[in-house]
């Protein structure tokens, strides 16, 4: 749309036309002595709220240049022009009623920014993403704006060079409808949003005689769903698809955004009560668009706990689809606290084995692709059977990873390159785990505060190298082996770089970090040599086989 209003600037007599915007008529409201007319925007959001935000912009611009008495002057319509654009935008008669409101505006970020100009402070986090698009809508149109000298020229090209059609629905039944051909012709919707929008014309296509009220119960699920979501990008689009994997036959594969939606469908239209009775057939349909979207409800809730308990410390784990799903799966199941962490536990150890640790063995082993599907099927079992125990299912966990134990052991991680290698995010997972391991062991209290920093960095930036890597010539043993790696938080990193192990000892202690604790001492005890990088590498490995290959 800057775009546009920017060629328009060239040419006064050009127009812009911005297609159709499609609206549905809602009952009309008095306010004071006027009566206004709802509309509910079907399509069209998006160029209909950018435009009310330039409008908003402009008539803070024009509120600040008042102030100027020279500017003024050069410019007296400039008092009516703002005037226009304050009642147009909030009604002067009840300053609460603004001219467009959103759906999903929970904070009220755009009707305080229509109503006060206000932006939240740079302390307020944005809680879902419709919170995070609308505070980047209005940041781009201020820049956008402010780019302009003349402010009454794009004023006047927003007014008076931008048409659309607009064109108006009486009937909401006809609203999903329309959805339909507006997607069929090309215009982006989600998956999520078609699912909902056709589950919802079902409902209006099967009148059981309470209609409103299941219109209602509808939207309360939705939007559950989308709170949910928040500001995890991608989310709404794994939900639907697990939602269709989960509770659909086991394929050893996930479905597909749009296939996921066909399949959800043809649940609704499954089974339904074969009577003469109309009126059954529409209560059996009605009922399961709420059923299913209670399921979609129920698995977004669960891959939500997935990201939150998994991160960011597991994202090398969670980062694979399969193992998202599998613990989605664990989490749908409610169970007591400690069964769930106990399932959690072993699903960690087990991927870890297989995506992690077992990579170079994939030679002479089932691959790790191969496994993928197996934790489809586990996941879709553990939906699925309610009389599937605990216990069966820690062990069926265990042995999708039973394939890729080494008749060696680990150990030949030892001497590999874990730094110029792909292996640098398992390598960061695993230091973490040792970590952990360490802090019961000795009795101590382990907890992520020291442990945030290095997260937010990348694994370049937190992975240091005790002997230097710039003075690699002076050992034989490659200073890239695991023995010579730790994870320190970025700032520390970064002032260590270059200096030899004992001028990085004090650092080493004040990280609070129990590997750099030890690796202190020896070097205090006794430098850092070849010897003392074998030494710590075969800790390492020798703590990795006891752990993993259970």
């Amino acid at each position: 749309m800057f775009d546009d209003i920017r060629q328009l600037q060239e040419n006064s007599d050009d127009v812009h036309f911005m297609a159709t915007v499609v609206g549905l008529c809602r009952e009309t409201k008095p306010i004071g002595t006027t009566k206004y007319q709802f509309i509910e925007v079907v399509d069209g959001q998006q160029r209909i709220t950018t435009l009310v935000l330039l409008l908003k912009t402009i008539a803070l611009k024009i509120e600040t240049l008042l102030t100027d008495k020279s500017w003024c002057q050069k410019n007296p319509q400039a008092q009516q022009e703002w005037e226009k654009l304050a009642n147009l935008l909030v009604n002067p008669v009840d300053n609460t009623q603004v001219l467009i409101q959103t759906n999903h505006d929970s904070s009220q970020y755009f009707a305080n920014y229509l109503k006060e100009g206000q932006l939240p402070s740079d302390t307020e986090e944005e809680k879902t993403l419709a919170d995070k698009e609308l505070l980047r809508a209005i940041r781009d149109c201020r820049t956008f704006i402010n780019s302009w000298k003349d402010i009454f020229e794009v004023l006047n090209i927003i007014k008076n060079q931008l048409y659309f059609i607009f064109h108006e629905i009486t009937d909401e039944a006809a609203v999903y409808t329309v959805f339909e051909v507006l997607n069929d012709r090309g215009l982006t919707v989600t998956p999520l949003d078609k699912l909902k929008s056709k589950l919802m014309a079902v409902v209006f296509e099967n009148d059981a005689g309470n209609r409103d009220e299941h219109i209602k119960r509808l939207h309360q699920i939705w939007g559950d769903i989308y709170a949910t979501v928040g500001l995890h990008e991608g989310l709404n689009d794994e939900a639907l698809r697990f939602a269709a994997t989960l509770k659909g036959n086991p394929v050893g594969k996930t479905v597909q955004s749009e296939d996921a939606v066909s399949q959800l469908m043809n649940r609704v239209n499954t089974n339904v009560n074969k009577t003469n009775k109309t009126i059954d057939i529409s209560v059996n349909k009605t009922n399961k668009t709420i059923d299913i979207s209670n399921s979609v409800l129920e698995v977004t809730k669960a891959i939500k706990r997935v990201y939150d308990v998994f991160s960011p410390s597991k994202d090398v784990l969670i980062n694979i689809i399969q193992v998202r799903m599998l613990a989605t799966a664990i989490f749908l199941r409610r169970l007591p606290q400690k069964e769930e962490r106990d399932l959690c536990n072993q699903l960690e150890k087990t991927s870890f084995r297989i995506f992690g640790l077992s990579r170079e063995f994939s030679s002479h082993r089932i691959t790790a692709q191969s496994e993928r599907g197996n934790y489809l099927r586990l996941a879709n079992q553990i939906t699925n059977n309610s009389e599937l125990s605990v216990d069966e299912m820690l062990q069926r966990i265990k042995k999708l990873g039973c394939s890729y134990a080494s008749p060696y052991g680990f150990h030949s991680i030892e001497t590999r390159d874990c730094y110029n290698d792909w292996w640098t995010d398992e390598l960061r997972y695993l230091l973490y785990r040792y970590e952990q391991y360490l802090a019961e062991v000795q009795g101590r209290r382990f907890t992520d505060e020291e442990w945030n920093s290095i997260w937010k960095a990348s694994a370049m930036n937190s992975i240091e190298h005790i002997h230097p890597q710039s003075k690699a010539n002076e050992i034989e043993i490659s200073v890239h082996h695991i023995g010579n790696l730790l994870l320190l938080p970025p700032d520390v990193n970064s002032s260590l770089r270059d200096k030899d192990p004992e001028e990085k000892t004090q650092a080493y202690r004040n990280t609070r970090l129990l590997q750099a604790e030890a690796v202190a001492n020896t070097i205090d005890a006794n430098g850092w040599n070849d010897n003392d990088i074998a030494n710590r590498s075969y800790e390492i490995m020798e703590w990795v086989n006891e752990t993993f290959n259970d």
